[in-house]
């Protein structure tokens, strides 16, 4: 397939300095339209609403929805034509199979494929305490993820990719030289980290808090991930590409005929 025309979204916001950085990257080869929240929406998943107001936006519309809205508003109204769906670059890194449902930013991409249209969501390891996400980033920090998404956009889809897959699943490292003159970090295949750790705490007064340890395992590079996920291929410096399809996948083998089968046996006799 060929690309000439993409949708570009993402979940922090259209004015975001990361989807700023993947419109400027995107648009010399392409027609870029965004289609993007007029507000931040991370983590608000495969939220849909009833309806949403857009507006006109120097990059495209500005949508008072979520990253879902957006794409459903994007390819069945606002850009039909669009070959291919980008979203990012987050500002933050979406690592871990946990994450893939709460993320807004792979849930648009999530969303793309049920239309039909191949996507590349992206995002970026930003380090640091429980504060990272109050640092101002700059335009060129982004550098490793628009390198890569931009290589994705045009090689994935020229050797025939997404006839396998439905979407990339892109983590980058950030960025370290200021004027954007890092080498290009190495690109490793990863599979999603199955590790899970989320922790709950209850106060004992009505409250109830949750935390997720592993930022702080990221910060010190131990984390509990082999070679081959996505965590560690951050951590280690390199592009993660997880090639991903849509969830819900039905699985035949799993015993439920049998159940099927003997449910109107069973109700006839609770019934009894």
């Amino acid at each position: 397939m060929s690309v000439e025309r993409v949708l570009l979204t993402n979940d922090d916001g259209i004015d975001a300095v990361g989807l700023r950085a993947l419109y400027d990257a995107l648009a010399a080869d392409y027609d870029v339209v965004a289609v993007a929240p007029t507000e931040d929406q991370s983590s608000t998943g495969r939220t849909l609403s009833d309806g949403v107001d857009i507006a006109d936006h120097e990059l495209g519309y500005a949508v008072d929805g979520t990253p879902v809205d957006c794409v459903v508003a994007g390819l069945d109204a606002l850009v039909p034509d669009a070959d291919l769906v980008v979203a990012g670059c987050n500002e933050g890194a979406n690592l871990g199979a946990y994450t893939l449902g709460r993320s807004g930013t792979v849930s648009a991409a999530v969303e793309a494929a049920f239309f039909g249209v191949p996507a590349v969501a992206t995002s970026m390891y930003v380090p640091g305490g429980d504060d990272w996400w109050k640092r101002e980033l700059e335009p060129a920090e982004f550098e490793h993820a628009t390198t890569a998404t931009r290589y994705l956009v045009a090689e994935a889809t020229a050797t025939g990719a997404f006839d396998r897959v439905d979407y990339l699943n892109v983590n980058a490292p950030i960025a370290g030289a200021d004027d954007g003159s890092d080498p290009p970090a190495p690109m490793r295949v990863t599979a999603p980290s199955p590790w899970y750790g989320m922790e709950a705490a209850h106060d004992g007064n009505g409250r109830v808090t949750f935390s997720d340890p592993i930022w702080g395992k990221m910060n010190a590079g131990d984390v509990p991930d082999p070679v081959g996920t996505d965590r560690r291929a951050v951590i280690d410096g390199e592009v993660s590409v997880s090639p991903l399809s849509v969830p819900h996948a039905a699985e035949p083998d799993a015993g439920i005929d049998e159940l099927a089968a003997a449910y109107g046996r069973a109700t006839e006799n609770a019934q009894k």
